[in-house]
């Protein structure tokens, strides 16, 4: 097989900005309503526990992605670790979900854009979405990275303006004092049971913090870069999710809104006015491409990984691409068209042969 490497141009705080652009803090705002509801007021004390149990997942993606250094995530690791026909199934079950969560999250944020522009119909927003975060991945990694650098800067102001605002209410409300309560974490009406049912919800907010292992083979000294962004993702993704719930539960006590969904815009408007509401939204957009720019990045390193062991379309092998750029290309594409359509229709291997799947050749299809 020919070697073909991808480019390593990514340096530690590209890869941790990856990964916060994947998990998008913005989501805080996003799921509060139905958060603060499961976990009836102690949002902070939910997030506190989801974040715990996300560390631990997080040093365990450290350990294995420093012990295999190279593109796959789960799939590599599985599939060095246990078995081809472990990492097969591993590889197949994170794909599908590489594959649907950009879908949802171009869903949302058309649904935003169609709010605010109802005349224009959703597909155009959904087409938009892939055209120009494919053109931007086309492009090249270290291209993409500048873009989600931008777009994570504004996104942070926004969190941190957000925070202030409600400090600022619960101050104005309260006094200072009023910022050091604890109700966001303990209420003695309230069972610890609320706090954990809570806590299964936050952790949605963490989903994609170990795409940043599927960036691998693009991260020089990835063998020690890798396994400390993961954590400081995990950290940071964490810190922020706990200190923002718990000064937006002080800004809103309890857990009744006028609509569980668009609790984080009833809030907005509350502590800072329309106008806050214009950049809330107009920035919850921005969070969501941000998001999909990153998500359709990690389909296309993924599939790259699966492609180099037959276990994915041949069109993503390495061998098949004469340099990085053209190989990402085609993954990416690959990952929106379903190449090769004729490959999913196959009949499945018999089970002598599950030891070490493998997708159909070109050569085996066109017979």
């Amino acid at each position: 097989m020919q070697d073909v490497k991808l480019d390593r141009a990514l340096g530690l705080w590209s890869v941790v900005l990856f990964g916060l652009a994947y998990m998008t803090p913005m989501i805080v705002f996003g799921t509060f309503g139905p958060l603060a509801t499961a976990s009836q007021g102690t949002t902070a004390m939910s997030y506190l526990l989801a974040s715990g149990a996300i560390l631990l997942t997080a040093l365990s993606y450290g350990v294995m992605s420093r012990v295999y250094p190279v593109a796959g995530s789960a799939y590599t690791y599985a599939r060095r670790s246990l078995s081809s026909g472990v990492g097969f199934l591993v590889g197949w079950a994170v794909l599908l979900d590489y594959f649907f969560l950009p879908m949802v999250i171009w869903l949302i944020g058309a649904a935003y854009l169609s709010s605010a522009f109802p005349a224009v119909p959703t597909w155009v927003w959904i087409v938009a979405f892939i055209l120009t975060t494919t053109v931007i991945n086309i492009l090249g990694i270290a291209f993409a990275s500048r873009v989600n650098f931008v777009l994570m800067l504004v996104q942070l102001a926004v969190v941190v303006a957000f925070v202030l605002l409600a400090a600022r209410y619960v101050a104005a409300a309260d006094g200072a004092g009023g910022l050091a309560a604890a109700a966001p974490f303990f209420q003695a009406n309230v069972p610890f049971s609320a706090s954990v049912a809570g806590a299964a919800i936050a952790a949605y907010s963490f989903l994609g913090f170990d795409a940043v292992s599927t960036l691998t083979e693009e991260t020089r000294e990835a063998g020690r870069t890798i396994p400390k962004a993961i954590l400081i993702v995990a950290m940071a993704g964490g810190a922020i999710f706990v200190a923002a719930g718990y000064v937006i539960q002080l800004a809103h006590p309890g857990f009744e809104f006028a609509s569980v969904d668009a609790a984080g815009n009833e809030i907005a408007q509350k502590i800072g006015g329309d106008f806050f509401v214009v950049i809330f939204l107009a920035t919850l957009v921005l969070a969501q491409f941000s998001s999909g720019l990153a998500a359709q990045a990690s389909v296309g390193r993924l599939l790259y990984a699966m492609g180099a062991t037959t276990c994915c379309p041949a069109a993503c092998s390495p061998a098949c691409i004469r340099n990085g750029r053209r190989r990402l290309s085609t993954c990416l594409s690959s990952a929106w068209l379903g190449w090769p359509p004729s490959g999913w229709m196959s009949p499945p291997p018999p089970p002598s042969s599950i030891s070490e799947p493998s997708w159909p050749s070109r050569r085996s299809i066109s017979r």
